[in-house]
């Protein structure tokens, strides 16, 4: 069995989600906030138990959403200690093991992207008669540690973050990078693993899904047949522009997740009328923004969370309840399109209000495909956790002091 492998389009970032197949409890690697839906969607349809969220290093493309996860699910979270990444209470060291069910991954520390990034490696147990670990109805016949060809899966997995890309590694110009670093933790560790070691990259930017360990030994232009004094001169002369989220990514990334934007307060996401860009809708608001063009006719408050949330937690005055999903179970609610379509009546413009800005971001993708004008209110309700975990304190609605009601 191979990792279950998530691609998102806007940042070009794979999440890993791995899991032992008897016990269903899962590990995901590197998750990103604008694809929380789809990666629950994904543990329910697979019927896993998360119990650990892990990053590779804190990115500078993406937003993790592993504070969210953990929080909905109960997993815990880990990252690299050499990161700074404070909310976490697990901080990896190099050698440091994840156990989920009977499978565990082994913590390379590899620095050179950044200070602290590392890399996972998974040696699955399958296989092994020690371990007992053999699918029911498969008879396992062992040479040594190898199963025979025609039952083998693929053991030796590693993933690699921005460390080793397909063809390519990871830059070195900014988080305290270092191209001699990083091509000692490639040449020294990663290439030290068996060839048929299965990469998993971080990124990819032309539709690739894997590699090898021994397929980028001699392959990899980057690395293969090149010196290491040539290695560093090529990194050195990339000359690449700065990523374009780094300055919210970063800070966000070493409070797992939790915002708070670049330069500015917790309390906002930016200024009353200015639009974020976001991927797939119109953009993201603040509540403050939502709350004035709603006051002026300019679009409508479109409240997604469930009937439950609205009753126990609060609402705001006018808004209009269309679910994303339903309590209890949280299905799909199938009457999503019609709400929609129904609260943009006479072509407004929908302003899309969850907890914290997760549901309301891919309710707004939906809506937008629908051919409707949809906006995300960034924080949400409740806004997102603080130092301590807690919401109402940080961002969001209610702490904006906007107008809401309670039954």
């Amino acid at each position: 069995m191979n990792p279950t492998q998530l691609f998102d389009p806007d940042s070009s970032t794979y999440t890993y989600v791995l899991y032992d197949e008897r016990t269903r409890e899962a590990l995901i690697i590197d998750p990103v906030d604008t694809q929380l839906e789809r990666d629950l969607d994904t543990l329910q349809r697979l019927n896993l138990k998360l119990v650990w969220t892990v990053e590779t290093h804190a990115h500078a493309d993406h937003i993790t959403s592993a504070a969210r996860l953990a929080e909905l699910t109960g997993a815990r979270m880990a990252a690299p200690a050499g990161c700074d990444i404070g909310t976490v209470a697990v901080q990896l060291k190099d050698g440091d093991t994840l156990r989920f069910g009977a499978e565990q991954v082994r913590v390379l520390h590899t620095p050179g992207h950044t200070a602290g990034s590392v890399c996972y490696h998974w040696e699955r147990r399958l296989g092994r008669q020690d371990e007992g670990e053999v699918p029911s109805g498969t008879e396992a016949v062992e040479l040594g540690h190898e199963m025979r060809p025609d039952l083998r899966t693929d053991l030796h997995h590693v993933f690699t973050g921005d460390t080793l890309l397909i063809g390519g590694c990871g830059r070195t110009d900014f988080q305290s990078g270092s191209a001699e670093q990083l091509w000692h933790s490639i040449t020294e560790v990663l290439f030290k693993l068996p060839g048929d070691t299965i990469v998993w990259p971080g990124h990819d930017y032309k539709g690739r899904t894997q590699s090898t360990i021994a397929l980028e030994r001699s392959t990899n232009p980057r690395l293969a047949g090149k010196t290491e004094a040539e290695f560093v001169q090529l990194m050195n002369e990339l000359g690449l522009p700065k990523p374009r989220r780094i300055d919210e990514a970063v800070p966000a990334n070493r409070r797992s997740g939790i915002r708070q934007d670049a330069g500015g307060s917790p309390g906002t996401s930016g200024t009353v009328g200015e639009v974020l860009p976001a991927a797939g809708y119109a953009g993201d608001v603040s509540p403050e923004t939502a709350w004035a063009w709603a006051q002026e006719g300019r679009g409508v408050v479109v409240d997604v969370r469930t009937g439950a949330e609205r009753e126990w937690v609060g609402f705001v005055p006018d808004s209009v309840p269309v679910p994303w999903k339903q309590w209890p179970g949280m299905a799909m609610n199938d009457a999503f399109d019609a709400g929609v379509r129904g609260a943009a009546e006479g072509g407004r413009p929908l302003l899309m209000l969850c907890r914290s800005g997760g549901r309301s971001a891919a309710a707004a993708r939906r809506a937008t495909e629908l051919g409707l004008t949809a906006y995300n209110i960034a924080t949400g309700f409740e806004g997102d956790l603080d130092e301590h975990a807690q919401r109402g304190h940080r961002n969001g609605w209610r702490q904006a002091g906007l107008p809401w009601k309670q039954n």
